[in-house]
């Protein structure tokens, strides 16, 4: 039986950020597939045409607000899970997120030691979880 892929869609318009995610998540689990968007415009696209497992979303982008893209990403995929890794810590931001239907709110880089683990409780690995 191969071994199941989880496929990622990370939207940030940070390079570096899209960068230290992918190499994290890929230390963590081979059989992660991420694609990393800069823009909130082109991750909609994206989510209107193809599956993915998780989200990983920022709070803020130049052209929209992360949390108008959690909510028209839970419109089309009311059942994936969304995780924000944002650099915007207050509590209130927290809370607006979770309320949009996020699962996970990191803040970076603070939280950076959690994403593997966040990451893996959200698609559920080891739960045997996932598309092949």
């Amino acid at each position: 039986m191969p071994t199941p892929t989880f496929r990622i869609l990370c939207v940030d318009d940070d390079d570096d950020v899209s960068l230290i995610i992918n190499t994290l998540l890929h230390q963590a689990n081979s059989n992660y597939e991420i694609q990393s968007i800069k823009t909130p415009e082109e991750g909609l696209r994206l989510a209107t045409i193809e599956e993915f497992d998780l989200y990983v979303l920022d709070y803020r982008y130049p052209q929209m607000s992360g949390i108008n893209l959690c909510r028209s990403i839970r419109q089309l995929h009311p059942h994936t899970p969304i995780l924000f890794f944002t650099g915007e810590e207050r509590e209130a931001m927290r809370q607006k997120a979770l309320e949009a239907s996020a699962q996970a709110y990191l803040v970076k880089p603070n939280d950076l030691n959690k994403l593997a683990a966040t990451v893996r409780r959200l698609i559920g690995v080891g739960e045997g979880a996932g598309k092949t």
